[in-house]
């Protein structure tokens, strides 16, 4: 052993020191064809535009602004 950080020249046959190239490393997972279809194709028709807030989310907050200025009515 030339430097003390290097690996030691008996331990070149031992199976367990062979690591995999990246290709080999990233291939193994990969399918056999990795272009996938779009799921939502460019161009197409789109989904109409929905309002975020439901009639139920309304009425709470109006619950509470009106729970507010009860508050600020009856207790000056």
């Amino acid at each position: 052993m030339t430097s003390p950080h290097s690996i030691d020249p008996r331990a070149f046959s031992d199976p367990r020191n062979h690591y995999p190239t990246d290709e080999e490393f990233y291939a193994s997972d990969r399918p056999a064809h990795p272009a996938l279809p779009e799921d939502r194709p460019r161009g197409g028709p789109s989904d109409p535009l929905k309002h975020p807030w439901t009639w139920g989310s309304v009425a709470f907050v109006a619950f509470w602004v009106l729970i507010l200025l009860m508050g600020i009515a009856l207790f000056p």
